[in-house]
């Protein structure tokens, strides 16, 4: 019989068994324990849009055929009211309580406003001339025009205003930084960083201080200047230093001091 086998039971099944003189003494090392995978990053959740209309008054007017094929509304009043709300709030929890925005065009002067409908004021329109439409020039500007336009304006459906009291230069100059951070603002000599009128001049002068704002303090400061007034009536002696540290005519100065800055380099 060999040394590594014995009998078997009285079955007559022959099994196999290592011998004492041939069992390893060695012992092993245990294998470490596997690492455990990070948990999967939470899948964004997206901002909740309002219900979103088109109203065209007049069909026979250039500016409305102009409209029509210079840009595919439904997928730009979509992509549009996105940009605005990514980069007015943090986080997509129902920022403000629009419900639904119409974009209504129809002949008037001007360019476009905001404001409430009939109904009340979670339902929002957004009046756009179609004179201002037709006038767009050059003619390849008219898609970048007509969608910044209207970025400009939903950003009035959604920003926050510190309960009415804000001043009008600073609403307008969020509005516009919206603008220029979705890459719509107009081209030179429309818009410029301007110091001559103030930091409250509004529109794209207030737009690139609050852009200076962001370069210096960090991302997502204009976000929370904006979360800042949407907690109470605006008070600037306080509103500012509370958001950066420093009056709102320190942080101008600051502003003031890099545009010249830029001037004498370029001069």
């Amino acid at each position: 019989m060999s040394p590594s086998t014995t009998s078997s039971s009285s079955s007559g099944t022959a099994i196999n068994t290592p011998t004492s003189s041939t069992t390893s003494s060695t012992s092993t090392t245990p294998a470490p324990a596997p690492t455990p995978s990070p948990a999967p990053a939470p899948t964004p959740t997206p901002f909740i849009r309002p219900k979103l209309r088109l109203e065209i008054r007049d069909l026979a007017h250039p500016g409305a055929t102009l409209f029509l094929t210079s840009i595919t509304p439904s997928t730009t009043l979509r992509s549009a009211t996105s940009s605005v709300l990514s980069l007015l709030y943090q986080t997509p929890h129902n920022p403000t309580p629009t419900r639904s925005v119409t974009l209504v065009l129809r002949d008037k002067p001007g360019v476009a406003y905001t404001t409430g409908t009939e109904l009340d004021s979670d339902h929002k329109e957004i009046h756009l001339s179609l004179g201002y439409v037709a006038g767009i020039k050059p003619a390849d500007r008219l898609s970048d025009e007509i969608t910044g336009v209207v970025v400009h304006e939903l950003v009035h459906c959604f920003q926050n205003d510190a309960r009415g009291t804000c001043p009008g230069g600073l609403i307008e100059g969020v509005a516009d930084w919206v603008r220029l951070n979705s890459e719509l603002a107009a081209p030179p000599p429309h818009w410029k960083r301007d110091t001559s009128k103030g930091w409250d001049a509004g529109y794209d002068r207030t737009a690139y201080f609050l852009q200076y704002l962001e370069d210096v303090f960090g991302e997502g400061s204009v976000r929370r200047l904006n979360a800042k007034l949407g907690e109470g009536k605006y008070v600037e002696k306080s509103f500012w230093p509370e958001l950066f540290g420093k009056s709102v005519a320190e942080l101008w100065e600051g502003y003031c001091e890099e545009v010249d800055g830029e001037k004498k380099a370029l001069a």
